[in-house]
């Protein structure tokens, strides 16, 4: 007989009510009020949410927004610069030793470390509510390293018979990119393309950090932290995390529909 799986919304489910069920626990148990000021470092779920209505959503969302309009423009700007230089380099073959270069090097330099020097050549926002330049390189700087690498493993993967055939016919290295490879490299790059959504964000928070900026996750964070105001300092992690997720899922559907053979149903089927 065979056993009947849990959909995948139920196993989802199941590990919320656990999670919340553990940090219940220890909020009450091991890290519970201490001092003389009754400090909570992990507020409970109840705390949590009475912060969050207490505070209120126009609260919230005035920062929000701002962090995700720098993130949004930081995401189509290193996406679209890493993109355009990994076609080039199938055009120009001797151009991949250099580009992978660049990417390692903005995968390893520390954005606390490249952080202020940004901050004092490109600045902060020009008024408040306006988006940071700082926090947009920062997004940008943040994903150009994984879909450079996601998009080159791509394209490099083409059946080599499917480009024999384009060349036998006369297609030049731009026809069998646009022919063939894009083809093949669409699952990758769009994975990329997802994992790169919640980089994006935490570069334009992290960028808001730095300063000259007054509206944003950033400066609410620090502000919660500065005042040890444990529950809204949870509020905005659990925020984060849910923007972070549902820009994930929201790519991750449309990556489906554009590519749906990525997921291998269609093959199956």
């Amino acid at each position: 007989m065979r056993k009947r799986a849990l959909p995948s919304w139920a196993v989802g489910l199941i590990g919320v009510v656990v999670l919340v069920a553990v940090w219940w626990i220890l909020a009450l148990t091991a890290f519970g009020p201490r001092g003389s000021g009754n400090y909570a470092p992990i507020p409970t779920p109840p705390q949590v949410i009475e912060a969050l209505f207490t505070d209120g959503f126009a609260y919230y969302w005035r920062s929000f927004s701002v962090t995700i309009t720098e993130a949004g423009i930081g995401y189509l700007w290193g996406n679209g610069i890493a993109l355009v230089l990994s076609a080039i380099v199938l055009v120009l073959p001797w151009l991949e030793g250099v580009l992978n270069q660049v990417a390692v090097i903005t995968y390893c330099i520390p954005i606390v470390a490249i952080g202020p020097l940004v901050l004092i050549v490109l600045g902060g926002a020009k008024a408040p509510g306006d988006p940071s330049h700082t926090a947009i390189f920062l997004a940008a700087f943040s994903v150009f390293f994984t879909t450079v690498v996601g998009t080159l493993l791509g394209l490099k993967a083409a059946d080599k018979a499917s480009l024999d055939v384009v060349t036998v016919y006369g297609g030049s290295k731009f026809t069998q990119l646009r022919k063939v490879r894009l083809v093949a490299a669409l699952p990758g790059i769009l994975s990329s393309l997802q994992i790169a959504v919640p980089a994006a964000f935490l570069g334009a928070v992290l960028g808001e950090y730095f300063g000259k900026i007054d509206v944003g996750v950033g400066p609410i964070l620090v502000g919660a932290a500065v005042t040890l105001n444990s529950p809204r300092v949870w509020v905005i992690f659990l925020l984060c995390a849910i923007v972070a997720i549902i820009g994930y899922a929201v790519l991750g559907v449309v990556g489906r529909l554009i590519a749906p053979w990525s997921t291998g149903k269609a093959a199956r089927s």
